[in-house]
């Protein structure tokens, strides 16, 4: 049963759909946004997406979904792993 837990928490999707609108899944937090950037902590490590007029059509800590809107020109991956505390964790050091 653990292994099975462990392979559901790794899984991910991302659907880009005509530069568009940008679906993800698995999001545990968005770290930072503007409209030329979105910065966002997923189960597999950063999520960075950048563009222009770029929002966030919404977002959902339960169901850990993600869409966003705009002229999306990039999309890219790292495998930083979450600091402790989130946002304000870092402000308050």
């Amino acid at each position: 049963m653990e292994e099975k837990r462990q392979q559901t928490d790794m899984s991910q999707n991302i659907v880009l759909e005509s530069r568009k609108k940008l679906t993800a899944s698995s999001v545990k937090e968005v770290d930072s946004f503007d409209e030329q950037n979105i910065v966002a902590f997923t189960t597999l490590g950063e999520l960075t997406v950048t563009g222009s007029n770029l929002h966030i059509g919404s977002f959902s800590t339960d169901t850990g979904e993600l869409i966003v809107e705009g002229e999306i020109s990039s999309v890219s991956f790292s495998d930083d792993v979450q600091p402790s505390g989130g946002f304000f964790g870092r402000i308050f050091r």
